[in-house]
């Protein structure tokens, strides 16, 4: 019997909602997929009550809290967590000397986000450090280190020696991600008139978004927005001739919300080129909406044929097609598009990758 233990640290303490529900439906996808003889347990922080983790045959419940476990593991410190093949769906990893050879222990490592690397401005001090020092600890201990794409492990290559330990296996939208049956209600709950697009970026790779969206007469919803960004990001909609009101900058949504505001829009545009798995951009693409997204490696890997890849100064000319002409087009590609992600396909894929192992 071959047992694959899955790291799932937000059990408890969600700091990153995006990625704590990539780990769930990770985790259901490997049971789903699990080879004969095959079972799956959960390791997961103390203090964590009763739990009952969907997709997971047992649970290895360690004694320190997340907090403490992040600061523990950072140091190399890993006593307790045991050996055996274990897969982190981000960089919460016990990484540590082990013995691959002898004792058939394996740890793999997942990155979804580089930033702290390339724009660590973006990001809090004490991630984007704690980030880096993880990664240190994968070049050095990781069997092997998972990134969503080829730009990124393009990029993850230049930052230290992982020699032939990357691989590629992507992400998808929620197991589950759907129109909701009250879509309209939650649309006008949002504060959403006729005509919109949904977006995601800053300040500084927004403006072109909203020219766009002037010619187009349509509001724009800002998603994702980090705390505090609204002011610059309205200052910014006001320079470019959109009317403050007509800017509505909100945080995280909850998923029926983001898919409710998604099937009633214009188009999803991704303003920042940043190497980040682009969770938006694919539930955009589940969901059948015309997509736009700044010409990045990251775009082209994920969006390839589905949408349309544009460079600043193209944002207005594709919302024009989006909105317009090429509107069903656009909406059949990316719905085609999103046929290439699944957790189930994800995990078939970490399932090959821990028996090369």
């Amino acid at each position: 019997m071959a047992v694959l233990r899955v790291v799932l640290d937000q059990v408890n303490d969600v700091v990153d909602p995006d990625q704590a529900e990539a780990a769930r439906s990770l985790l259901r996808g490997l049971a789903a997929t699990a080879p004969q003889k095959c079972t799956i347990e959960a390791i997961v922080p103390g203090g964590a009550g009763d739990l009952a983790v969907d997709g997971a045959d047992t649970l290895h419940r360690l004694s320190l809290a997340r907090r403490e476990l992040g600061a523990a593991w950072q140091l190399g410190v890993v006593a307790g967590v045991g050996g055996g093949m274990i897969h982190a769906p981000s960089l919460f990893a016990p990484l540590a000397k082990h013995d691959r050879a002898n004792d058939y222990d394996q740890t793999v490592a997942t990155v979804w986000d580089l930033r702290a690397w390339t724009a660590p401005e973006q990001l809090s001090r004490a991630s984007v450090l704690w980030q880096r020092s993880m990664l240190k600890r994968a070049a050095k201990h990781a069997d092997a280190v998972v990134v969503p794409t080829h730009a990124m492990a393009e990029e993850l290559a230049g930052l230290g020696r992982f020699a032939d330990r990357i691989r590629v296996i992507p992400g998808a939208a929620p197991t589950g991600f759907a129109i909701p049956l009250d879509a309209a209600e939650r649309r006008i709950a949002l504060g959403a008139p006729d005509r919109y697009v949904v977006a995601t970026g800053t300040a500084e790779t927004l403006p072109a978004v909203f020219a766009a969206a002037v010619d187009q007469d349509a509001d724009v919803f800002v998603v994702d927005a980090a705390a505090g960004s609204a002011p610059a990001i309205a200052e910014a909609a006001v320079a470019e001739g959109l009317a403050a009101p007509r800017v509505h900058v909100l945080g995280r949504l909850a998923a029926e919300d983001r898919a409710a505001l998604l099937a009633g829009a214009l188009a999803f545009v991704a303003a920042d080129s940043a190497p980040v798995w682009p969770w938006r951009l694919v539930e955009a693409l589940v969901l059948g909406v015309p997509v736009i997204a700044a010409e990045s490696g990251v775009h082209h890997d994920v969006l390839a044929e589905g949408g349309l890849l544009v460079s600043q100064a193209g944002f207005t000319d594709a919302l024009r097609d989006a909105a317009g002409e090429g509107a069903r087009r656009l909406s059949v590609l990316a719905a085609d598009r999103s046929r290439a992600y699944s957790w189930n396909g994800s995990a078939e894929r970490v399932w090959t990758l821990h028996a090369e192992l």
